[in-house]
């Protein structure tokens, strides 16, 4: 094995210093402003979506449906992914990852004027899902694209850096999200429930105009570049890349739908069921929880990017296998101390886990899944593995683990196997999947 997953030979390892960094800042702003949006709802489907949008049910009823309206935004993100990565990989890099943050901005802003149910009634929770739909399908491609973009313009040597750099955007996002939301929070609660809640909404109107000022200025990547010019000196017609990735990589696909499982499944966990166990099932104050998630996120934000240092020296495929074994050993102690109701416990373990576990998983599974697929369809490659995913495991993750208490009499014993079972998954299938590009041989890369 390669122990720097490096790319297909060939490929330019010299960049453009003001373009590979604005690459770079384009995709962590990007990624930011997905994972703020996601946490935000997150945060807000434990705290204020039941109340606000389905006021006429039990407080344990409007949890799930609030989750239910989590996952939602998840069953269409595969479709936006392949929707947009099409769009990436036939017309360019650029447009694709200008039109996700449109789609995503729009949406979240749209959100926080939206009025609730005591307004106009059914009307309500039936908007919030649309607006659900419109930034699933934007998030759809966002990481991925943000993902190709880097890699396409950064150095093998130092790709791992600049993925988790990037990648660090998932638990700003969430730290930001749950920061807006804990200030909110200090409010009476008629205030919060009346208008307070729609700040943290309509601030990310300002991460949105901030990224789009920065990918107006990109320029395509130069793996793309080459690839386009020597199509045409081919002669050769524009293929369907989601064809050819199920022609060329089905192999890839399914170790690249599977090596994220556990990283979703962790990761929204932490970032949004917790929230909700500790607050409903445990019974801790809102503050104290909240405080609790934002110290975790907080501190695990930069983690991947000390992670794709690591994935430098040692490739993307070990930290990985290292990431999933944390997530199985410390699963049961996490649970443990969230369990406990005790601020310290809880904060302490979900810190560990998201720094260790989390971090681990995020600067790995970015270099791993694009350097599955070649860069004629690697958009579409990485989007389909991590959004199937995503509708599958990772957006459901906070519905089902919420069942599984519920089931379980508020046990512990169903979620934690749950989990333990997604990082096992991501275990096989990165043991026992398929050669990544770095370990190929050239005839194989160019195939």
């Amino acid at each position: 094995m390669s122990t720097t997953d490096s790319p297909a030979p060939g490929s330019q390892t010299t960049r453009m210093p003001k373009a590979a960094k604005r690459a770079v800042w384009a995709g962590f702003f990007g990624t930011l402003i997905e994972w703020y949006d996601y946490a935000l709802y997150g945060a807000a489907a434990g705290l204020i979506i039941g109340p606000l949008f389905f006021p006429d049910v039990i407080p344990a009823s409007a949890a799930l449906l609030s989750f239910a309206t989590f996952a939602v935004g998840f069953v269409v993100r595969p479709l936006g992914g392949l929707v947009i990565s099409h769009l990436g990989d036939r017309v360019g890099r650029k447009p694709a990852m200008i039109l996700t943050v449109v789609l995503m901005g729009v949406a979240t802003v749209g959100m926080g004027a939206l009025p609730t149910a005591a307004s106009i009634g059914l009307a309500a929770p039936i908007l919030l899902v649309v607006f659900r739909f419109i930034q699933g399908f934007g998030a759809g491609a966002e990481l991925a694209g943000a993902l190709t973009l880097v890699s396409e313009y950064t150095d093998h040597k130092r790709r791992g850096l600049y993925v988790g750099l990037v990648t660090c955007g998932a638990p700003g996002g969430a730290f930001l999200a749950t920061l807006s939301f804990t200030f909110v929070s200090m409010l009476p609660g008629d205030v919060l429930l009346e208008w307070a809640w729609r700040i943290p909404f309509l601030v990310s109107a300002l991460l949105f105009f901030l990224a789009l000022w920065i990918r107006r200025h990109l320029e395509e990547t130069p793996e793309y570049r080459d690839v386009v010019v020597a199509s045409r000196e081919r002669d050769e017609t524009q293929r369907v890349p989601l064809a050819e990735l199920f022609r060329h990589s089905p192999r890839e696909l399914v170790a690249g739908f599977f090596s994220v499982a556990g990283h979703n499944v962790t990761n929204y966990v932490l970032s949004t069921f917790c929230l909700s166990y500790l607050t409903l099932t445990v019974g801790m104050p809102r503050m104290q929880a909240l405080t609790a998630v934002l110290i975790s996120s907080g501190l695990g934000a930069m983690a991947p990017t000390l992670g794709g240092l690591v994935v430098d020296r040692i490739g993307a495929k070990k930290l990985l296998i290292f990431g999933c074994f944390v997530g199985i050993v410390m699963t049961y102690p996490l649970f443990l101390a969230l369990q406990s109701g005790n601020v310290v416990w809880a904060t302490s373990a979900m810190t560990l886990m998201t720094v260790v576990g989390v971090g681990s998983t995020a600067a790995s599974t970015g270099t791993y899944l694009t350097n599955l697929f070649p860069t004629r369809y690697r958009f579409t490659g990485v989007a389909a593995a991590r959004e199937l995913n995503g509708a599958i495991v990772a957006g459901p993750t906070p519905l089902i683990a919420t069942a599984l208490i519920s089931a379980a009499n508020g046990g512990i014993g169903l979620v934690v196997a749950f989990v333990i079972l997604a990082c096992l998954a991501s275990l096989a299938a990165v043991l026992f999947g398929t050669k990544t590009l770095g370990d190929r041989q050239p005839e194989e890369v160019a195939a």
